[in-house]
């Protein structure tokens, strides 16, 4: 069952919530009509109030604002780019070689030539909406602490009523979910305020260093998991709401980027991050030796970004497939935006190619984001077809379709390949995806084109303007790349242990015993570009080449890097975004930029 809108007024709560998405399950409660609540109605279903107040920490990161794909909970930022996974796109992935946006858009332009400023709009926009989130979360915490002001019994016994341990267990997801977008935070800002729920509602939130917010955010994170069994059980995860495999998956991130955000490998406690990465994902990994491959790995690569990838996720109907350890639920017209899965989609595609909109599942396209030449080559395609079978670029607009690899011309679509990864198409219900051969071209094709002959059809008609594709938040596959990344940094495990974890991801992708790796084909350079082939377009190459130290500076360049056609340097202290000039104009006392800026 996908995620809905739920419209409700909660008038005197800690946050006021107009248009609620109730994420599924028994965030469900709330009635699909308008209707007004006041503190004097909230005993009479606390569990409407609660689970409404829980539903917009999970809403938060799903749509811009609750008045549908045109509203923004943000201003100065347009509702398609305020969205919450959109707006890190922006930073952690067109400022990069795995995409650019052909349009000189205000402020996009200089995040796809790393040209920006203090003043960019979409930087402003990105810290807004994570702290927005961040803010929603911690007024979600503050509310459980005080709903006697509320008059509300959370021992009564009926159907409305709730329990201290569901509260419980709100709360704890709250805190992972801040905890996400903490994340994101420190790694695209570094030095950032801290705005936790310990303040008073409308406290100016101080400044903290990196590490002191890293080691804040991170304990916090470890005490959730710590209590997760004593407060979850055994219950399953509801679908759309977070389990112990998001939160322990959310740390493997932090952990592996320690060094970065950190300034060493050493942990708070002494212990060394590589190591604790290592056990985290590694309880992870003892959790799902499940499915066709024995690894937990969804069948098809291609399933896990279409129209009822719903299926992947906690919650979902292939639990032995359970790859999506944290997703954001989308369903058309229930949960419409700009951003999200149908931004990833409409943007890859155009009605410019033989490749029509409608073989993705959705009727609309953008043709305005295509791929920088130095990503594409990581991947060995001639004439179309991928050299060595990888089924990560069977849906990609190459040659064939009219384009090029080379980037002469940065306002041309064709000029650069189109990685076409998410689509609005439906995968069959074992997971695999329906294949067919392009008739004209003889290429693979996997489950996107429909037509009027019942014979010819495998995808779905495309009369949706937006996508049902849940949007990735993190994969088992990461955390397979993330322990063998973490086994050869660290020196600890088993490189035996890290090459069969790293060759699921190549076998799943379709590559033959040839195209395995040996154990000389074993390094982190290697390890990289795996990352880049199946991550791409998931929020984590920025990331990555920060920790590689191939960001700033000269190592690895990529088209149009620093505005050069051919690419070039860019300063050290550009491994970081500048705090947005309006934040520190704001501040009643100074408050610190980023150095460099």
């Amino acid at each position: 069952m996908k995620a809905y809108i739920n419209k409700i007024l909660l008038a005197g709560a800690t946050v006021a919530m107009m248009g609620l998405t109730a994420c599924v399950g028994d965030l469900n409660q709330l009635p699909e009509d308008s209707k007004t609540l006041t503190p004097d109605q909230f005993n009479e279903n606390p569990r409407e109030y609660i689970s409404g107040a829980m539903a917009k920490c999970y809403s938060s990161i799903a749509v811009s604002g609750q008045g549908g794909a045109g509203d923004s909970d943000i201003s100065g930022l347009d509702n398609g780019r305020s969205c919450w996974s959109r707006a890190i796109f922006m930073l952690n992935e067109m400022t990069t070689d795995e995409c650019a946006w052909i349009w000189k858009d205000s402020g996009v332009f200089d995040l796809n030539t790393d040209t920006w400023s203090t003043n960019n709009e979409n930087i402003f926009g990105t810290y807004s909406r994570l702290y927005t989130h961040i803010a929603v979360c911690n007024d979600f915490i503050r509310l459980t602490r005080n709903l006697d002001e509320y008059g509300i019994n959370i021992n009564q016994g009926d159907d409305k009523g709730i329990s201290q341990n569901e509260i419980d267990q709100f709360v704890m997801e709250a805190r992972a979910l801040r905890g996400l977008s903490y994340f994101y935070v420190i790694d695209l800002f570094g030095n950032a305020a801290y705005c936790w729920d310990s303040q008073l509602t409308g406290e100016e939130p101080p400044a903290m260093n990196r590490k002191d917010l890293f080691d804040a955010v991170v304990g916090d994170l470890e005490d959730v998991l710590a209590n997760w069994d004593a407060v979850h059980g055994n219950k399953p995860v509801v679908y759309g709401r977070i389990g112990k495999d998001a939160v322990e998956a959310l740390l493997c991130k932090f952990y592996l980027n320690t060094k970065v955000f950190r300034g060493t490998e050493t942990l708070e406690d002494g212990s060394n991050c590589y190591a604790k990465c290592l056990t985290h994902c590694q309880n992870i990994i003892g959790r799902h030796q499940t499915g066709p491959y024995g690894n937990g790995l969804a069948k098809s690569y291609l399933s896990l970004f279409c129209g009822n990838n719903d299926m992947f996720a906690p919650g979902g109907s292939l639990s032995d497939q359970n790859e999506t350890l944290w997703n954001i639920p989308y369903q058309y017209q229930l949960t419409e935006s700009y951003g999200g899965s149908s931004f990833l989609i409409l943007a890859a595609i155009s009605d410019q190619t033989k490749s029509l909109p409608s073989w993705y599942g959705i009727n609309g396209q953008w043709t305005c984001m295509h791929a920088r030449t130095q990503f594409s080559e990581k991947f060995p395609i001639s004439g179309g077809v991928s050299a060595n079978g990888d089924e990560r670029v069977w849906l990609w607009g190459t040659e064939p379709d009219g384009f090029s690899i080379y980037n002469t011309d940065f306002s041309n679509f064709k000029d650069g390949y189109t990685p076409i990864k998410f689509t609005n198409v439906q995968c069959n219900a074992d997971g695999s995806m329906p294949m067919w051969n392009d008739e004209e071209t003889g290429l693979p094709r996997a489950g996107v084109k429909y037509n009027d002959d019942p014979s010819k059809n495998y995808g779905i008609p495309a009369t949706e303007t937006f996508a049902d594709t849940d949007y990735p938040v993190i994969r088992l596959a990461e955390i397979y790349l993330t322990a063998a990344e973490a086994i050869l940094r660290g020196n600890v495990g088993s490189r035996a242990d890290a090459l069969t974890y790293v060759n699921y991801i190549r076998q799943r992708a379709g590559l033959d015993s040839g195209n395995l790796w040996t154990d000389t084909q074993l390094t982190l350079e290697n390890l990289l570009d795996e990352r880049a082939r199946e991550l791409y377009w998931e929020n984590c190459r920025r990331t990555d080449l920060v920790r590689y130290d191939m960001f700033a500076g000269s190592a690895y360049n990529w088209n149009w890097k620093n505005n050069v056609p051919s690419g070039t340097g860019i300063p050290a202290h550009m491994n970081l975004f500048p705090i947005p000039s309006q934040v520190i104009n704001s501040y009643s006392t100074p408050y610190p930029q980023n150095p460099g800026y």
